[in-house]
């Protein structure tokens, strides 16, 4: 089995700057050989995103907002002319209100829980229905971001929390359904780092040290960590791995409690 991405082509989506996941997953899969294309929204990312983009020998970036269907018309038929097929996505979008991330779920809007389920849960879905009919010659793989939030409450995460539970489930029903044409989908869920969506939750410092400190490997998760485990899902020696929450967070999520020294 190889870890050699070389002839594949893949999407990008969701890089905000030079500490985003999906960033450290861009370059890991360039460095294994991939050919990447990516997507933005809005003029002040797709600025940000333009050098990212040519350090990997990309030219390849289109506008879209996942919640307006005619924007993702565009992409995606952009993308089929620029390739006919292509090999795998990463999806890594979320959003929610900030000011909601804080204090009870109870007092979650109406507005925000629709708006966050959508970005965060929902794209990711409409993403996997409109690169299906691009993934035609050996399958291919899709890939989103989690976080342990989503199963276990953490402080701050409200309902993001729900969203990416939504986002799980959501990974193992798109798996049986593209597992008959070779699709693979699998979400990796990586301790906390310190990225932008990251600074947005509310003790964000406190959390990083806590996971720092407990975590089996005494280490949270790297941006070289997380796209290594990209480019294993998306290459060969992934081929029998679908429908699967992929953890790289130093072992955190095996603890009861936290270690000894810091309890």
């Amino acid at each position: 089995m190889s870890l050699s991405l070389n002839g594949k082509r893949g999407l990008i989506m969701g890089v905000a700057n030079e500490r985003s996941i999906a960033w450290g997953i861009a370059q890991a899969c360039h460095q294994a050989g991939a050919e990447l294309a990516f997507t933005y929204q809005g003029e002040a990312f797709g600025k940000r995103l333009e050098p990212l983009a040519a350090r990997v020998g990309s030219d390849f970036m289109v506008d879209v907002d996942v919640t307006d269907d005619a924007a993702m018309d565009r992409a995606f038929d952009q993308l089929a002319e620029r390739w006919p097929t292509i090999d795998f996505v990463v999806h890594a979008i979320a959003y929610s209100d900030k000011s909601e991330l804080s204090g009870r779920i109870i007092d979650t809007s109406r507005d925000n829980f629709k708006t966050s389920l959508d970005i965060s849960a929902y794209s990711f879905i409409d993403v996997a229905r409109r690169a299906q009919p691009l993934m035609t010659d050996n399958g291919g793989t899709l890939l989103t971001l989690t976080y342990q939030g989503s199963n276990r409450v953490t402080p701050f995460y409200n309902v993001m929390g729900v969203a990416k539970a939504a986002l799980e489930s959501a990974t193992r029903y798109l798996a049986n359904d593209l597992g008959p044409e070779g699709i693979r989908v699998n979400a990796i869920s990586p301790g906390p780092m310190k990225t932008l969506a990251g600074a947005a939750i509310g003790g964000a410092r406190k959390t990083y040290k806590h996971t720092d400190q407990n975590a089996p490997l005494r280490s949270n998760a790297t941006l070289e960590a997380v796209g290594g485990t990209a480019v294993y899902l998306i290459s060969e020696a992934g081929a029998c791995t679908t429908g699967e929450i992929i953890r790289v967070d130093g072992g955190f999520h095996v603890l009861g409690m936290p270690q000894v020294d810091h309890l």
